[in-house]
């Protein structure tokens, strides 16, 4: 959760597993997750659908956008 609040609140680029999954590319997210990741995911995802601005995420272009806002 540190890398999503970090990456929403001080638009800090994310790593290559968080990019994957707010780039919503679950099949390289789950491809780069670790075994805790792995069995984190659905909770990841629902967090980032529910908690996080729209804006922010969910294509390459969302997360790009928001870098560089």
């Amino acid at each position: 959760m540190a890398g999503i609040l970090n990456y929403v609140q001080n638009r800090v680029p994310p790593g290559h597993f968080l990019y994957a999954v707010l780039t919503n590319n679950l099949r390289e997210a789950f491809g780069r997750a670790d075994e805790s990741n792995t069995t984190a995911m659905r909770d990841i995802v629902a967090y980032c659908y529910n908690k996080i601005p729209a804006t922010c995420w969910g294509s390459p272009e969302h997360v790009k956008a928001w870098l560089e806002g």
